[in-house]
């Protein structure tokens, strides 16, 4: 009757407490009476993001309004983020599979005792359903992220889109593309705008709202599905199953090893980012903007976002 809580006991426990106490019951009585009141041995619940930003809604809203629009002429939209790092080697994956026996595992995750690291990086076409995976072995960095949405394009996506000259990037707010980046930005300045030609159209989704990225729900959680409970133990195995992952609704899945090492720790000074040729958005400018060849004197040159996006000097 008191505010004492009994958390983190079994039912033995409590039936001994209660006991202690004058009350002679078993373990069965109790585990009735808690149930009766509606009381589980529950795990945390991880639900508060903390305040909400103030422009949140405007920027889900501003995006959707983007993914409409270049959608609706057939212009390309891709979703880009990391996927969870992986150590690669005998090492225990979570979940279950249907064998005789189980997969003999290390009883312990020691980095000294892997392979590598994998840093997965994902691109997801959302007009066409189709993923890909760039497997890396160093670093998550802004210019490994931009590496391999230039691999994919020069390979699938001029194939896919042969006479595209603007691109809708949806990413988060951090990690290796950042919106705080400056490297991430003069990456895509480098690569993307004036090595191919494309002009880039970049919406971040606000912090702490990396769960509604279509990449996440769309092809990162299929993959795990398909490798749960199967030990990574090389570079090759995980490609594998990456290759192997497919939906009812079509999703096809591509995958590719990059062995190059990326360096951390790269520094864009004032000098460059002026350089750029980066006009941010009206709405939500720190997280919308568009970056166009250098070289495109005009705001309606082939390769901005013209009617598809609203724009302003940076």
């Amino acid at each position: 009757m008191s505010n004492q809580k009994w958390i983190g006991s079994s039912l033995r426990q409590l039936s001994k407490a209660l006991q202690h106490q004058g009350y002679h019951t078993s373990p069965m009585s109790v585990r009735k009476v808690l149930y009766g009141e509606r009381i589980r041995l529950r795990a945390n619940n991880k639900c508060f993001t903390g305040p909400p930003h103030p422009d949140r809604d405007k920027q889900f809203q501003y995006i959707q309004t983007q993914k409409k629009l270049f959608l609706k002429v057939g212009l390309p939209v891709i979703s880009v983020d990391t996927k969870k790092k992986e150590l690669i080697g005998n090492f225990k994956n979570p979940g279950r599979t249907w064998r005789q026996q189980a997969e003999v595992v290390n009883a312990h995750d020691f980095p000294q005792q892997a392979v590598g690291r994998a840093v997965p990086y994902g691109i997801y076409n959302l007009n066409h359903n189709r993923g890909y995976v760039y497997v890396g072995k160093s670093a998550d960095t802004a210019e490994f992220a931009v590496e391999a949405i230039a691999s994919m394009w020069q390979t699938a996506g001029k194939t896919a889109f042969p006479t595209a000259k603007k691109l809708s990037l949806l990413c988060d707010a951090g990690g290796s593309n950042s919106y705080r980046s400056r490297l991430w930005k003069q990456q895509l300045q480098k690569r993307l705008a004036d090595q191919l030609g494309l002009c880039v159209t970049v919406c971040h989704y606000p912090t702490a709202a990396s769960k509604w990225n279509p990449i996440e729900h769309q092809l990162f959680s299929y993959i795990s599905i398909t490798w749960a409970g199967k030990p990574l133990r090389s570079f090759e195995s995980m490609l594998t199953y990456i290759r192997g992952t497919t939906t009812e609704t079509g999703l096809v899945v591509e995958a590719q090893l990059i062995e190059r090492e990326y360096e951390k720790g790269i520094t864009v000074c004032e000098e460059e980012m002026q350089s750029l040729h980066l006009k941010r958005h009206n709405t939500c400018p720190h997280w919308n903007y568009t970056i166009k060849p250098r070289g495109l004197a005009s705001d309606n040159e082939p390769g901005e976002a013209g009617n598809l996006g609203e724009n302003r000097s940076r």
